[in-house]
């Protein structure tokens, strides 16, 4: 039911967890996928993977709090696909402590990646989508978006900032036939969520069990979250534009 074919799209994060399931879904559905990601290895491998299984795409090294970097991943999607009408900001980290705990650094480095990596990738890529006719950007946020957690104290004010700075962009660009809408996942399998129980000195295995205490019972995939993502990029979805969507097992509910 969702046709991608001949669309062009952007995915940062895209060497693991959320932002590579949803690389190799856009591929399946017939877009022409630049993955960026700051991890080569994985990012490389992840591209490699589409390619052989017959779809389009390229691995552009990139540190999305970086102008120089952003701009690199928008060209190749330019000189190379002509374009880009797709945009899945997913990038992102989480440093787990409260206020008090919290270094400079780490919440600068959290901003950047969360926040500001939006506003880079975005202002670079929305004038080839007015170029195209129209576009869609997808931000991930969070549950922790919506509500607050313990312990994450600049992961939540990141991801809420994604929430209301999607509506805001939708707002901007709308009249441009640009939809720009927000995923909210709940706690997903992927390298970060057990990073993060190796942050609270808990098991991996402890972590996922809490993890998995919602209505639907266990913990996203990040097939789960793909799926979600690529609906909000094709036609099918032309009328949703600043929506916050959770993708979370009724978690936040």
């Amino acid at each position: 039911m969702i046709d991608l074919s001949g669309k062009r799209a952007i995915v940062t994060g895209a060497g693991s967890g959320i932002g590579r399931a949803t690389a190799g879904l856009l591929a399946e559905l017939g877009a022409a996928v630049v993955l960026a990601d700051v991890d080569e290895e994985r990012g490389a491998e992840a591209a490699a993977e589409i390619t052989k299984a017959g779809g389009a795409a390229d691995f552009v090294r990139c540190d999305v709090s970086k102008a120089a970097d952003c701009e690199r991943v928008v060209a190749t999607a330019r000189d190379v696909h002509g374009g880009v009408e797709i945009l899945f900001n997913n990038a992102g980290i989480i440093r787990r402590s409260t206020v008090c705990e919290i270094t400079e650094d780490d919440w600068d480095l959290v901003m950047a990646v969360n926040i500001k990596s939006i506003m880079l990738m975005s202002s670079r890529v929305i004038p080839l989508m007015e170029a195209a006719g129209g576009g869609s950007i997808i931000n991930t946020g969070s549950g922790w978006g919506i509500k607050g957690g313990a312990q994450a104290v600049s992961y939540c004010a990141s991801k809420g900032a994604v929430v209301n700075m999607t509506r805001a962009m939708a707002i901007d660009h709308g009249p441009r036939n640009i939809r720009v809408n927000c995923v909210c996942p709940g706690d997903t399998a992927t390298g970060m969520l057990a990073d993060e129980a190796r942050q609270l000195g808990e098991t991996v295995d402890a972590f996922y069990q809490d993890a998995a205490d919602r209505p639907l019972g266990r913990i996203g995939r990040p097939r789960d979250i793909a799926g979600t993502v690529a609906f909000l990029a094709a036609d099918m979805a032309a009328f949703v534009s600043g929506a916050v969507i959770a993708v979370d097992g009724a978690g936040t509910a």
